[in-house]
């Protein structure tokens, strides 16, 4: 599969987290820029509000308002190649741990919602999608460098600040998506290059897998050295998962089988489906700053709120 890609934005920090809105425009982070921001249909590009730290995910909740995960700085960015790309590195002068905010999108107002989870701070929450009851499950990637690695988890989330579970604990996590019909929830285990399903049996629970220590069970995992980023479902339970250095897109198949759409940047991170027949795709291509849209093969699924 070929996308005919249409560039919509350029010259931005570290696109991340793009969610189509439904007057056409799309909503986004810029982890390096440390802001959220809107695209609007003419290719203007204006900051919602600013969040310090590492926003890195957004999805909107059933009040109408943005949810942010931020990684806390948990990423510096420096030039990379002859091309000067963007690339995050394991350089962190200003880290302190990470949260999820609530952001009013009339006013830009951001509110703590969490930073903590049993007395421990969170360590770089990545991405979230809410479920139909108004909850959010969301990862919490974890730490990594040459001497040690901090696992990272699965969490799920009320957004009235009351409900906070741990749901699983995985190496890297970072994309998180649901099922059509709920009853499955998707995690991208991004250095192993990994998609995990994980049974949904209660509120903030999974079904582990048959092995101890393993989270659920695996729908595959990538050859060679890819990792994986962010991800959206499609209506027919396919699960697209940006994809880093085999830049583009990776389709995963119930049955386990994979389809790899390219795209021109070593870093994309991450995609939304929006449009009158969810078949419109926005694509973060993140080393180089640019935001495409292109038309996809197939009807994405339709998130469970909107604004």
């Amino acid at each position: 599969m070929a996308l005919e890609l249409q560039e919509m934005c350029s010259g931005l920090g570290f696109p991340e987290g793009p969610v189509a809105m439904n007057d056409g425009s799309v909503l986004f982070v810029d982890i390096k820029e440390q802001t959220l921001a809107r695209l609007s249909v003419d290719g203007t590009v204006s900051v919602v509000a600013e969040i310090p730290g590492g926003p890195n995910g957004v999805a909107i909740g059933p009040d109408g308002a943005a949810y942010v995960c931020n990684n806390g700085g948990v990423y510096s960015f420096v030039p990379y190649g002859p091309d000067d790309i963007t690339v995050p590195a394991p350089i962190r002068p200003h880290y302190k741990g990470g949260s999820v905010h609530r952001v009013d999108l009339e006013t830009g107002e951001v509110t703590m919602l969490f930073d903590s989870y049993e007395g421990k701070r969170l360590i770089a929450p990545d991405d979230l999608v809410f479920d139909k009851e108004g909850g959010f499950w969301f990862t919490d990637t974890g730490i990594e460098d040459a001497e040690s690695t901090r696992y990272g988890g699965l969490y799920y989330a009320t957004i009235d600040g009351k409900t906070l579970i741990k749901a699983a604990t995985i190496p890297m996590p970072n994309g998180v998506g649901l099922s059509p019909d709920g009853g499955t929830v998707y995690v991208s285990d991004t250095v192993f290059g990994r998609l995990w399903a994980m049974k949904i049996t209660g509120k903030g629970q999974v079904e582990p897998g048959p092995i101890p220590g393993m989270p659920g069970q695996v729908v595959q995992t990538l050859p060679g050295y890819q990792w994986l980023d962010s991800l959206k479902v499609e209506a027919d339970g396919r699960v697209c998962v940006a994809t880093i250095f085999n830049g583009g897109i990776t389709v995963f198949s119930p049955d386990g089988s994979t389809e790899h759409v390219a795209i021109p940047d070593l870093f994309t991170t991450n995609m939304c489906f929006g449009g009158e027949d969810m078949q419109d795709i926005w694509i973060t291509a993140s080393s180089t700053g640019i935001i495409y849209k292109a038309r996809w093969p197939r009807p994405g699924l339709k998130l469970e709120f909107t604004a």
